[in-house]
């Protein structure tokens, strides 16, 4: 286990180094406008691996995550994101969706006045495709249940497996799960719980930010906790499950 207080990968080079792990951020710094919200975080994941990024709210996670996924806000103003030793820190974030990065947000996205079945055709109108929209419905039983009903009328649960869904109909190398099993039912969660790791069998990795630290921390390979924008602990999900103290100073839990 480590505790990192600043940047906790410092002295890690940049460039060929972090170019040469299957996923790196190394040393990012983003805004919302003047709001200095991401501090020099640096992390990697390996391939296949499940990450939780946890910490307080306005901890600065799913900001982390939006910078990943090379959205426009917050504002990537330095630092550098590597997967498969390809730089996505310059491309915008279509390009970061082309190059196999998949953000499933917070507040799912889904397109309302379309079907089930409509939403997921959309996801692969571009090239990049991930898998067919009968392997998603043979993976989603209850998605295939409703593929014609429209969308936004199912519930938060059927909303969050279409939003994942929809992702993994995209060529999928790092999947960014954002809030996965906020407002859900505990049914639902152990639903949502199966689908990710039915994913990570696939060989797909994961980066999940989630409130509910423990359901998350079960799932995970490992863990970092995020404070006040930077990084403060890094290590295995068990060594965080373990360690009550950490988690009550960091975590509440």
């Amino acid at each position: 286990m480590s505790v990192i207080m600043g940047h906790p990968a410092a002295g890690t080079p940049a460039g060929s180094a972090a170019a040469a792990e299957f996923f790196a951020v190394r040393d990012i710094h983003a805004y919302y406008g003047e709001s200095y919200i991401v501090q020099g975080v640096s992390l990697d994941v390996n391939k296949g691996e499940i990450l939780a990024l946890l910490g307080r709210n306005g901890a600065g996670k799913t900001s982390t995550l939006r910078a990943i996924a090379r959205m426009d806000n917050p504002e990537l103003k330095s630092g550098e994101i590597w997967l498969e030793g390809n730089p996505l820190h310059n491309q915008k974030s279509w390009q970061a969706s082309r190059a196999g990065i998949q953000l499933v947000p917070e507040d799912r996205r889904i397109i309302p006045g379309m079907t089930v079945e409509e939403n997921l055709v959309l996801a692969q109108v571009a090239p990049g495709h991930g898998m067919s929209i009968e392997e998603l419905y043979e993976h989603f039983p209850r998605l295939a249940e409703r593929r014609t009903q429209e969308a936004v009328t199912m519930s938060g649960g059927e909303q969050q497996m279409l939003a994942v869904a929809r992702a993994l109909a995209r060529e999928v190398k790092l999947l960014l799960l954002d809030e996965p099993y906020e407002g859900l039912a505990p049914v639902i969660v152990q639903e949502i719980e199966r689908i990710v790791q039915s994913i990570k069998a696939r060989g797909i990795t994961t980066i999940i930010v989630e409130q509910n630290a423990v359901a998350a921390l079960r799932l995970s390979d490992r863990a970092v906790i995020m404070d006040t924008g930077q990084i403060v602990f890094t290590g295995t999900a068990k060594e965080l499950l373990d360690n009550a103290e950490l988690r009550n100073e960091y975590l509440a839990i």
